[in-house]
């Protein structure tokens, strides 16, 4: 068995395919955060939970697959998966409405298949994302073609509820000696084969790939990129419509400075997107897990923001302010985690002092927001967030202006 990661060095970047591949992340991301417009309640919730789910794990299959293959990627394959993301990003809005529904899940299967057979033509096994060759998860989705009404909805999730379960409970360690085995077992059966037939020997040669830490952590980085690029869109979108009273510019640069603080927690002290995470603290599987949780939230905070624009004149709806707080709670809550992970990679042990300080009154502010802020004006909601979101980042603010780094420095 070998063991390959195809062009891989440290100054490896994104190339122009990747980044072209991107572009369907802006118009995904914007069809995403139209689903919580206006005032969401909790089947939109679900829904867009259900959809940024199945259009983010098909965008990580293609991205994993320009990740280990580099320059000999296929320019058709990465195409393909582009067009079928199109129209996923285009029938979004059809699906909240009941239209379309067949075309996305149509093209969810056909793109997931299309990644399976290109692991398979290419003779490996993906250890750091076993969702992207490993297909159960797909079945519920194919069934669904034939299902109407919510009953095809809860096959969706339940499909990608399979994935998340191969994700999380998966094993590089004992799949890489299970695999080894059957290796053995193959060539014996092989020997024995040509000893009684004759004929050559034909080499089993089976490669097992990993993806490139440092290209990823870009890659990730940069979906993120596009999805803080969507908060500033939903600013500037209503913003220009509108009068700029003081109310308006209070609320708008408050969301600005919100989504500067995300930025800086996500990317210039995080890995690939996550805050306060470092290079290598956690398996690939399960930074890409954050990945998913970390930009769903972002995108759930960009249409609050965007809401609270809309409503910045008269009582903040419930479900909206809901939106901005659970959002932001849930982000603070990944923050943690990544806090978590980078101190025990550090060998240091757990700074619990540390941990709890940072991370418990901005969480403590966003709930208590979210449950006691009914009579708080839009621009109150915002700006208590924005105090939250800067709480967290105090103990890095001394480091903002020194260059990025590939590794950040954990929690102090």
């Amino acid at each position: 068995m070998t063991d390959m990661q195809d062009d891989r060095h440290d100054e490896r970047r994104a190339m122009w395919l990747e980044l072209f591949f991107d572009l369907i992340v802006v118009a995904g991301t914007a069809q995403l955060a139209h689903l919580l417009h206006g005032e969401p309640d909790l089947v939109d919730l679900g829904l867009f939970t259900v959809l940024f789910f199945a259009f983010w794990t098909i965008w990580m299959c293609f991205t994993t697959y320009g990740d280990v293959a580099g320059a000999r990627v296929r320019t058709g394959t990465m195409l393909i998966g582009m067009l079928g993301m199109t129209v996923m990003a285009a029938a979004v809005a059809g699906v909240h409405e009941g239209r379309h529904p067949q075309s996305f899940a149509i093209w969810y299967v056909v793109l997931r298949f299309v990644v399976s057979n290109v692991w398979r033509g290419r003779g490996q096994v993906l250890i750091d994302w076993p969702v992207a060759q490993f297909s159960m998860g797909t079945a519920p989705w194919l069934v669904s073609i034939w299902v109407d009404g919510p009953a095809r909805y809860w096959l969706w999730a339940a499909g990608l509820a399979i994935d998340l379960w191969a994700t999380l409970s998966f094993s590089a360690h004992r799949f890489q000696e299970n695999f080894e085995a059957w290796t053995v077992r193959t060539k014996r059966q092989a020997e024995r084969h040509r000893e009684r037939r004759g004929g050559p020997r034909r080499p089993l040669d089976i490669t097992v790939a990993y993806t490139d830490s440092a290209h990823l952590g870009e890659r990730l980085g940069l979906f993120t990129i596009i999805v803080l690029g969507e908060g500033v869109a939903q600013l500037v979108s209503i913003g220009s419509g509108e009068e700029w009273d003081r109310t308006l510019r209070v609320l708008g640069f408050g969301g600005f400075l919100l989504l500067v603080t995300v930025w800086a927690l996500s990317l210039v002290h995080g890995y690939g997107g996550v805050p306060n995470l470092r290079a290598a603290a956690l398996p690939p599987r399960i930074v890409l897990f954050l990945h998913c949780v970390t930009n769903g939230a972002l995108v759930a905070l960009a249409a609050g923001l965007g809401a609270s624009l809309e409503h910045r004149h008269g009582e903040l709806p419930g479900s909206v302010r809901w939106l901005l707080c659970a959002s932001f709670a849930a982000y603070v809550v990944i923050g943690l985690a990544g806090a978590v992970a980078a101190q025990l990679a550090a060998g240091d042990g757990l700074r619990r002092g540390a941990l709890l300080t940072h991370s418990l009154p901005p969480l403590a502010v966003a709930l208590l927001t979210g449950f006691l802020g009914s009579r708080l004006p839009a621009a109150a909601v915002v700006w208590l967030l924005v105090a939250a979101a800067l709480w967290g980042l105090r103990g890095y603010l001394g480091r903002l202006t020194r260059p990025e780094r590939r590794s950040p420095r954990t929690l102090t």
